[in-house]
């Protein structure tokens, strides 16, 4: 068994359809294979052996893929950096993981502290030419077609995709073989891909979603990824109607910028399907997409640790502000505080079983121990399950405030300032308070030409939300923090409060 045979399939099928576009360029299947295998020869010319790491330290370009496929055909360990990742971050995670060659390009080669990171043999520039590195293309040349693609037991090692380290420092997920060849099987199958879709591809190839929802669940069916460096509204709703793009695939904080755009400009009748993940989608946001477009945003819910797709809504019957049903092998279920099963429509922590869930955390087995508890990977997600087996995520664990006793989660709170007319993008967090311990506060960024104040907003919540949920502050932003795929990242705006307070 191993990933990259997908595209070898793919290869001997259809060679010459597209498997990537690229900036007005195509890749095809029989190229993209090709140039893998000759890769993969030059990685074992120069000493990558089964289960050595190679690094990707890269953006969102063909090479990325290329990479990739050469890494898993030659039996190594795939481990993707975030490519805004800056040289503290880069040298945490090469030490980690302990890479003998790393891909990147001469923008990000400065961030590379190669002193610093004494496992790094041969630096592989895929963009642009420094001195002290190696060009992809002479590395290629080095190479043939006919290197074999290594056959991998279904539990070995596939990659290393690091966590977010929103709670300390980021750690290496471990999936393996069978991780990956399954759960990109049912992301083709969920979703319903086809070897004519294209799908846009703006989510970063570094992180599960872009890498293992997207790219190999395309090359699985045979599709064609549409790269774009990364999310610019105008150039990529420029693109959907140049090239055709039939998928559309998104965070919620993506669907609010498009729904915030001048559409009308823009020719987006190619779209047969929208999809978000990675966060749980605002319901006022997903009503408004589906009044304008008269179909709904389809939704999934995974983590890394699952390869990331663990449930999808829907296949039969979508119901609204649900992530769907369990995919195929999968099991969920919700759990108490003493990790045991609660009764079905009461609130808990999601836990799931799957072929798609992670080896463990590399090189920490007490994290591992504590993930993987009693044979469940557990998620940090609170949510509840209907009598039909559908999940509703209500919040992160973690972002859960506390009110002098009462929770108050976050989304239920953002939902509701969602529908306030003048409302373009709300981050609601928890910020330390002497006398309650913690109090709501709410971080809000404004319609373009749109006017409400602070106290406005205040009251609105105070029309529809119980007392103890109502935001104790609101705050009228130009921006809020946000991670490479789009997610806003509710940590910095808590430490920001504690910091003050």
């Amino acid at each position: 068994m191993n990933i990259a045979d997908h595209v070898r399939r793919a290869a001997a099928r259809t060679p010459r359809h597209a498997a990537i576009r690229f900036e007005g360029v195509t890749l095809t299947y029989r190229a993209l294979d090709y140039c893998a295998a000759a890769l993969a020869g030059a990685l074992h010319a120069h000493g990558v052996r089964r289960g050595d790491r190679i690094a990707l330290y890269l953006p969102n370009i063909p090479a990325f893929a290329l990479a990739y496929l050469a890494g898993e055909r030659a039996g190594a360990i795939v481990v993707s950096i975030n490519s805004i990742f800056k040289r503290e971050e880069v040298r945490y995670i090469v030490n980690d993981s302990r890479p003998r060659v790393l891909f990147t390009t001469q923008d990000l080669l400065p961030n590379l502290p190669r002193p610093e990171c004494p496992s790094i043999e041969h630096t592989v520039l895929c963009e642009g030419r420094a001195p002290d590195a190696i060009a992809l293309e002479d590395w290629l040349e080095r190479g043939g077609p006919d290197f074999p693609t290594a056959d991998m037991a279904p539990d070995e090692p596939a990659v290393l995709l690091y966590s977010s380290g929103t709670t300390g420092f980021p750690k290496g997920v471990t999936l393996t073989h069978r991780n990956l060849v399954t759960n990109t099987r049912t992301a083709a199958k969920f979703s319903g891909y086809r070897a004519r879709d294209k799908l846009a591809c703006f989510l970063p190839l570094f992180h599960v979603f872009g890498q293992n929802y997207i790219m190999n669940a395309a090359f699985q069916a045979g599709a064609t990824v549409v790269l774009f460096r990364r999310f610019v509204p105008e150039i990529v709703l420029d693109a959907i109607g140049r090239e055709r793009v039939t998928m559309l695939f998104g965070v919620p904080t993506i669907y609010i910028a498009l729904l915030n755009s001048d559409l009308a400009r823009y020719d987006l009748a190619s779209i047969r399907y929208e999809f978000s993940a990675a966060a749980t989608m605002p319901q006022e946001v997903a009503r408004r997409w589906t009044e304008r477009f008269g179909r709904p945003i389809y939704e999934g819910y995974g983590l890394t640790e699952c390869a990331p797709s663990a449930a999808y809504n829907h296949l039969r019957e979508h119901r609204f502000g649900s992530v769907g049903t369990a995919v195929d092998g999968f099991t969920l279920a919700i759990h108490d505080e003493e990790d045991r099963e609660v009764p079905r429509g009461e609130w808990g922590e999601v836990v799931i079983r799957g072929p798609g869930v992670m080896l463990g955390y590399w090189g920490k087995p007490e994290d591992t121990a504590r993930a993987l508890a009693n044979g469940w990977l557990h998620s940090g997600d609170i949510g509840k399950m209907d009598r039909d087996g559908y999940l509703y995520i209500v919040d992160r664990v973690k972002d859960m405030i506390n009110v002098s006793g009462f929770k108050v989660w976050p989304a239920e709170v953002e939902h509701v300032l969602y529908r306030h007319p003048a409302v373009k993008e709300v981050a609601v967090y928890g910020a330390p308070d002497p006398i309650k311990g913690e109090q709501v506060r709410a971080a809000v960024v404004l319609k373009e030409g749109a006017l409400a104040t602070a106290a406005a907003l205040a009251q609105f919540c105070r029309d529809h939300l119980a007392v103890y949920k109502m935001p104790e502050q609101v705050d009228l932003v130009n921006v809020l923090p946000k991670s490479a795929t789009g997610k806003i990242l509710k940590r910095v705006l808590r430490d920001a409060a504690a910091n003050r307070a």
